[in-house]
């Protein structure tokens, strides 16, 4: 045989003499000590590491929840108590110099040395203009500026729980009465939070905060500045929308029916009594979903439609789970 022919298995020469490893051994070798196989979301070059590392940008690049531009005040001895009693948050009360120290008075200082509240004595002059002229019989109280969430926030908190997402969102409501009902009803029947538009709608007032009993303080309320838009992302993220109105083509036992949407991320939207939905929101719901009713009213305000249909869901997402 030729001199330069090679025998099968014979070990190749480098330049230099050096004998190579065959590549059985280097492979043996490369794959000692490497363990298992990364997780998905921790290999850079997976599309869920991708992912990942986008909602964590998204999420640092979340702009910084709002707040209520001035504190809220609450005047008139009756209101300030009320607000003690509820437990809504007060920054400071104010008692006019030479205020007569009647019943109600003697509530107010009573309620506030047992949340170890600040008591301050002001003019008459000075409290007319903290509060605006309001009839404060002498008494007011100071509410902290409100610190709305973002709405990204109440998907996030429905993930955390490892629940489908429920929001009630509020289109054209300017009763802060009704915000509180609404806000109330959420936090009773396991809802996430609540959206609100930042203009034309109900705020985080004085009134809002008396009228949620508290609930205020466990359940977020976020602020959209285009409740369309963000109706839209909300889409985006999986979530069915609804609204609900007297002439919608879905009626509220269809949605909760087993197997239904309901069992889904849903976010309802609640219009005003007068106005109800906006074109806009109402063009952008997936479906228009009304409370069948015996008699001949025609609608309910805004803190009543969430109440039922909150608790038609919640008592669905109870059966199914």
């Amino acid at each position: 045989m030729a001199g330069n022919s090679k025998r099968k298995g014979a070990i190749k020469k480098s330049g230099k003499g050096n004998p190579t490893a065959g590549s059985g051994g280097r492979v043996r070798r490369g794959l000692e000590g490497r363990g298992p196989t990364p997780k998905a979301k921790d290999r850079p070059y997976h599309q869920a590491h991708k992912a990942a590392k986008r909602a964590e940008k998204e999420k640092a690049t979340r702009p910084k929840r709002r707040t209520t531009s001035d504190a809220e005040w609450a005047a008139g001895r009756n209101s300030v108590v009320e607000l003690l009693q509820a437990g809504v948050p007060v920054a400071a009360i104010y008692v006019a110099e030479g205020a007569e120290r009647d019943g109600r008075m003697r509530d107010a200082f009573r309620l506030a040395a047992e949340r170890g509240l600040t008591m301050l004595e002001v003019t008459r002059s000075e409290m007319d203009r903290m509060t605006g002229g309001a009839v404060h019989q002498g008494l007011a109280a100071r509410l902290p500026a409100y610190e709305y969430a973002h709405a990204d926030d109440l998907l996030d908190r429905a993930r955390d729980n490892k629940e489908p997402a429920l929001i009630v969102a509020l289109d054209q409501v300017t009763d802060p009465r009704n915000l509180g009902a609404v806000i109330r009803s959420a936090a009773g029947f396991g809802a996430h939070g609540v959206l609100v538009p930042e203009r034309r709608a109900a705020g985080m007032t004085a009134s809002a905060w008396k009228t949620s009993a508290g609930a205020a303080a466990r359940l977020p309320v976020a602020q959209t500045v285009n409740l369309t838009r963000q109706l839209k992302a909300y889409q985006d993220a999986g979530c069915m929308v609804v609204g609900l109105a007297a002439d919608g083509d879905l009626s509220l036992p269809e949605l909760v029916a087993p197997g239904g949407l309901a069992e889904g991320p849903l976010v309802v939207v609640v219009g005003s009594e007068g106005k109800g939905l906006g074109r806009l929101v109402a063009e952008t719901c997936d479906q228009i979903v009304s409370i069948p009713m015996a008699g001949q009213l025609e609608s309910l305000n805004a803190g009543v439609a969430a109440s039922v249909a909150l608790y038609a869901i919640s008592q669905a997402r109870l059966a199914e789970g």
